[in-house]
């Protein structure tokens, strides 16, 4: 049974986003796991895709990767904007640990959260939260990093009053020679930072959609809801927020560099990030898909080797 015409009057018709192309995304993922590396025509020639074995050494080559460019502006005496994701967060003990060892500084460093839960006005959950993005920052990173941690004024979090004010900050860094880094996972369905796929509706071309910044109590896919009551809330699905601040394709495309990581697996044979990992490798830029632009920026993208596949039906 093919499983694309059953869509049609079942309960999945007005799910997926009007403008997935399923066929094609199911293309991408029948493609042999061996494969997943080979260079596409509409990645970047400073693009890479990075392989993987274990989540030890997905979080120690994100983690250095990020200490790295850190250590790389500091001796170059630039300043250094970074957006930074609250999932995958493994590697930032790395981070900490890396900088630790080389005794480098983060003063340089300006930090922007991504995003963050809200409700429908923007609204969001106070920073001392233990469910808040800004709480799990200062735990994860800002806060291990000790003496040599990113001083508190060049934190921004995703807030109502914050979030609208990255552009301006971003660029006004990169103006006086500072470079951006965005550091992100892919959600289930392909999202960076919050940004989902439906949001393409409601721009009338490409280029609007390009330019915009961010969005105030953005409304989550199911899946998105889903995908973060497993990895975040212990299955508890009635505790994930329907909305988020979330920055948008207007920053995320300014970097002048990527660090990705797509570790979505849960052990005994099973995994949530493979399909979403080979349509962002494959499918070509769409709006309908917004990870799929992150190939077209120079960087790397960190992957654990079990989401290559082979992505076929197996009971576990």
């Amino acid at each position: 049974m093919d499983f694309l015409t059953t869509v049609k009057g079942s309960l999945m018709e007005g799910f997926f986003p009007q403008g997935w192309d399923l066929r094609k995304i199911d293309e991408c993922c029948d493609q042999a796991p061996e494969t997943i590396t080979d260079r596409q025509p509409f990645w970047h020639k400073g693009f890479m895709p990075v392989v993987c074995n274990d989540v030890t050494e997905f979080d120690m080559k994100m983690g250095h990767e990020i200490a790295k460019e850190i250590r790389r502006s500091k001796e170059m005496g630039q300043k250094l904007a970074i957006i930074l994701p609250v999932g995958p967060m493994g590697m930032y003990k790395w981070a900490v640990y890396f900088l630790q060892e080389w005794n480098i500084d983060a003063r340089h460093v300006y930090g922007f959260n991504m995003d963050e839960w809200s409700d429908r006005e923007g609204n969001t959950l106070e920073s001392t939260d233990p469910g808040s993005f800004q709480y799990a920052m200062e735990q994860a990173f800002y806060g291990p990093l000790g003496s040599l941690t990113v001083p508190v004024s060049q934190r921004n979090f995703a807030t109502k009053e914050n979030l609208p004010t990255y552009l301006d900050k971003i660029a006004e860094l990169k103006s006086e020679g500072g470079r951006l880094i965005v550091v992100f996972g892919i959600g289930r369905m392909c999202h960076i930072a919050f940004w989902e796929p439906h949001f393409a509706a409601e721009y009338e071309s490409v280029d609007l959609w390009r330019k915009a910044t961010h969005r105030l109590g953005g409304k989550l896919h199911p899946l998105t809801i889903e995908q973060n009551a497993i990895t975040s809330f212990k299955s508890r699905t009635t505790l994930v927020p329907c909305y988020a601040n979330t920055i948008g394709p207007g920053l995320f495309l300014l970097a002048d560099q990527i660090i990705g990581g797509c570790d979505g697996i849960f052990g005994r044979g099973m995994q949530w990030q493979g399909m979403s990992l080979w349509t962002t490798l494959r499918y070509g830029p769409d709006p309908w898909i917004p990870s799929t632009y992150m190939p077209t920026l120079p960087g790397k993208l960190f992957f654990m080797k079990d989401l290559a596949g082979p992505l076929v039906a197996e009971c576990n």
